[in-house]
């Protein structure tokens, strides 16, 4: 019988906490190097969630978030979001641009400005794996969504829900000054991602 992810405890979720203290590690020096400032950073707290657990996790169905979606592939297959509140992102651009947004939707500068951080510090996660892991892993470019949290994770969580009913939540809290970044990272491998990914890194042996 193949790893299941059911599986998901003990040792497994000692590497994923390693791995997410590694990638929040990295996510906070590639904003500090973005914006030419100190950044820092709580340790993340990693979770295994039912799926259906991930709306109420984010505040309810019609919370306005933005959504950072990408997908990686190569050694290992999945995808992950990148879910920020509006406060959240209000206090990134904040930070970059010197003055929260002036409206409630962003203009075209805003979301290409969250696009390329939400890829910065989806990156940090996904090479922080490849480097723990040795795997080659590749990312397709992040595309953004501000909408409904519901809306947002409507396409994902029926997908995902299709290979398992459980999600890996890493919650990563910067801070640079007085703006707090709260960063929900939900990943999103699949089945047979997660036993290459052990297997590589020793903590699973061949059945």
């Amino acid at each position: 019988m193949g790893f299941q992810i059911n599986d998901l405890k003990g040792i497994y979720i000692d590497v994923l906490k390693e791995i997410g203290n590694i990638g929040a590690g990295n996510a906070a020096t590639s904003l500090s190097k973005m914006i030419n400032t100190k950044v820092d950073m709580e340790v993340p707290s990693i979770e295994i969630l039912d799926t259906e657990r991930i709306v109420e996790i984010l505040g309810g169905e019609e919370l306005i978030v933005v959504g950072v979606y990408i997908s990686f592939f190569k050694d290992i297959n999945g995808t992950m979001l990148l879910i920020l509140d509006k406060e959240s992102s209000d206090n990134l651009l904040k930070i970059l641009f010197g003055k929260k947004p002036e409206n409630e939707f962003y203009n075209d500068m805003e979301i290409s400005a969250l696009q390329e951080i939400g890829n910065i510090l989806s990156s940090s996660y996904i090479n922080s794996i490849s480097a723990f892991s040795n795997l080659k892993i590749n990312i397709s470019v992040p595309s953004v969504s501000i909408d409904m949290a519901g809306s947002i994770l409507s396409v994902p969580a029926i997908e995902y829900g299709q290979i398992s009913d459980k999600i890996i939540l890493i919650e990563n809290k910067l801070k640079e000054g007085n703006n707090e970044i709260v960063g929900k990272f939900f990943l999103m491998p699949d089945i047979d991602s997660y036993r290459v990914l052990f297997k590589s890194l020793g903590v699973l042996i061949d059945e």
